[in-house]
């Protein structure tokens, strides 16, 4: 696999500022500084007409399942039950009561939900599903040949429903072979050996993650706002995971219906500096960290396979068809990467630079996805491709781009294989 570092050069600064984002765009939208937590931003999906006398006949996707609530019940209740203890003992100031009751309120949703798509993350699914269907219409007539593949989680089986559901109600005519078993996850989420030993508890990357960690959570300010008793604060609070436990209720709060906000809790610096942590680990075990050598990128190698194979047995079928598929950010991520789409392949060694080339909202938020839309042409051999992240046109690093944003399919596939050890 070709690779390069990142600071090798003007090919490089070009990716860095594709991707880069700013501590002032965070601080004007703090949801964005939850990192994989954002919600999906709605908006039209692109749509550039296809060249004269090309229709489109099969769309390959993939999606992480929509928002969701925190993963445990107990990532909300070790903070409710701290803040009623404290509360009982008399050490709240007037906001440190006011945030237990807005945690209390938070919970009245969240309850026994851990982990849970959230109503909003079924709309995001219905709404994108809706435009796909109004976008390509000739895909799903009746006669389209459909099939719709999840992992074993409750939320992706859900998310798929919610898309399922939505292409239906737009053509009830349509049959879609629905399945969520073992069958399918060497390729909806799978993950080499090397990377799992990369990302293992003794990897030394750790403490290089823990020290930049360490450096970037600064809870003092917050403690004292909340806490009046710091005999109490001794005894029982651990500011730095109390801290990332404001930190991830914020995050979240975007993916409930009660939308009930935290972020006047800390301030736009304290929420950069955890922000870049979250995004730093989300890189070093999911994208091209330089000194993973792209070890990551290879858990997609599956997925990206039955993308080609899908797409090549669609193409000899003379019926129009759709291949869905519903996993996770940690599937989306490499797949993006190996893939090359732009935004996604930076290659960064120091973690105080991942921020400035990779960023995690931009390339995975919930129900993030990937389209190939493929087009045909009686009169033409070339097939078309154009490739959406998040519903978006976008390049594909190292593929001839002169009819962008289409791709011939034999340039795309080529440049696929050749990415995939």
């Amino acid at each position: 696999m070709k690779r390069f570092l990142f600071a090798a050069g003007l090919a490089v600064c070009t990716l860095w500022v594709s991707a880069q984002t700013t501590p002032a765009e965070m601080a004007s939208d703090p949801n964005k500084t939850g990192g994989v937590y954002f919600a999906y931003p709605s908006a039209a999906a692109d749509k550039t007409e296809a060249p004269k006398g090309y229709k489109p006949f099969h769309i390959s996707h993939y999606g992480r399942h929509g928002s969701r609530y925190l993963i445990s019940d107990n990532d909300y209740a070790w903070m409710a039950n701290l803040m009623h203890k404290a509360d009982s003992a008399g050490a709240l100031t007037l906001l440190g009561v006011d945030f237990m009751n807005r945690i209390d309120s938070l919970m009245i949703e969240t309850k026994g939900r851990g982990g849970d798509l959230s109503p909003l993350g079924r709309r995001q699914h219905h709404d994108i599903s809706s435009r796909m269907y109004n976008n390509y219409p000739e895909v799903f007539n009746k006669d389209a040949r459909i099939t719709a593949r999840s992992t074993l989680v409750p939320r992706c089986i859900l998310s798929m429903a919610s898309f399922c559901e939505s292409l239906k109600e737009k053509n009830p005519s349509l049959y879609i072979d629905m399945e969520s078993s073992q069958r399918y996850m060497p390729y909806l989420c799978h993950s080499v050996p090397e990377s799992d030993k990369f990302n293992g508890r003794d990897g030394w990357w750790q403490e290089q993650y823990r020290k930049f960690e360490e450096a970037n959570t600064k809870p003092d300010r917050l403690v004292k706002s909340l806490f009046s008793d710091s005999e109490f604060v001794d005894r029982y609070v651990n500011p730095h995971d109390f801290m990332w436990g404001v930190y991830w209720l914020a995050s979240d709060a975007q993916n409930t219906e009660g939308k009930i906000d935290f972020y006047d809790l800390l301030t736009s610096y304290e929420l950069f500096g955890l922000w870049q942590c979250f995004n730093a680990r989300f890189y070093a075990q999911h994208a091209d960290y330089a000194p993973a050598n792209g070890v990551h990128l290879q858990n997609a190698a599956n997925l990206l396979n039955n993308i080609i194979d899908t797409a090549d047995s669609a193409i000899a079928d003379k019926n129009t068809s759709a291949a869905l598929r519903f996993g996770h950010d940690g599937n989306v991520v490499p797949l993006t990467s190996l893939m090359g789409l732009e935004g996604c392949t930076a290659v960064i060694d120091r973690p105080e630079d991942f921020y400035k080339g990779w960023c995690d909202w931009k390339v995975t938020p919930m129900a993030a996805n990937i389209q190939l839309i493929f087009y045909r042409n009686p009169k033409n051999p070339d097939i078309l491709v154009r490739v959406l992240h998040n519903e978006k046109e976008t390049h594909v690093e190292g593929v001839d781009a002169t009819l962008w944003p289409f791709y011939k399919w034999e340039d795309l596939k080529a440049h696929f294989k050749s990415r995939i050890k």
